[in-house]
């Protein structure tokens, strides 16, 4: 499955070499350049070398104003989706600072804890609260890839050169 990807983007990487130059290529053509490049695992796409040109044109274009993210309709596919945080660990429920006292961020994850001597119960004051930051993820953006069997596979990335 891995010399598959592999192949799969140093041919669509190749044939994009033959086209037009690269900023007069279509989107798509470009937008599927980056879901194969973002979809490679093992390696990621930093260890793919025809898909650093492609995602190092995204990383540089994502700065600039007006910045559309190229799709590829091909695949079924918009732009990728976001997930900053980690799940919570096991007994911790997510919850917000509200640092920034506007959108809830759900940026930390929070556990009670019954603190009461055995035997007594919950009795008021005896319930603590603790706090820790939520995990950030490594790869935080993903695409969903629908296949031809109709399961989804979730694949991770990250855009860090």
């Amino acid at each position: 499955m891995h010399r598959v990807w592999q192949l799969s983007i140093a041919v669509i990487v190749s044939a994009a070499a033959w086209g037009p130059p690269a900023d007069h290529a279509e989107a798509s053509e470009w937008g599927c350049e980056v879901l194969l490049c973002a979809s490679s695992s093992n390696p990621s796409w930093r260890g793919v070398p025809a898909c650093r040109p492609p995602m190092h044109r995204l990383i540089s274009a994502m700065k600039g104003w007006g910045f559309s993210w190229p799709t590829c309709p091909e695949a079924g596919t918009g732009k990728p989706g976001y997930e900053a945080y980690e799940e919570c660990p096991a007994g911790w429920s997510v919850s917000s600072s509200n640092q920034d006292h506007g959108a809830a961020r759900q940026d930390i994850c929070v556990q009670i804890r019954n603190t009461c001597p055995s035997g007594f119960g919950g009795r008021d004051g005896c319930v603590q609260t603790v706090t820790m930051p939520r995990p950030l993820r490594q790869d935080p953006y993903y695409f969903d890839i629908t296949h031809d069997d109709g399961e989804v596979s979730r694949h991770w990335f990250n855009l860090r050169r």
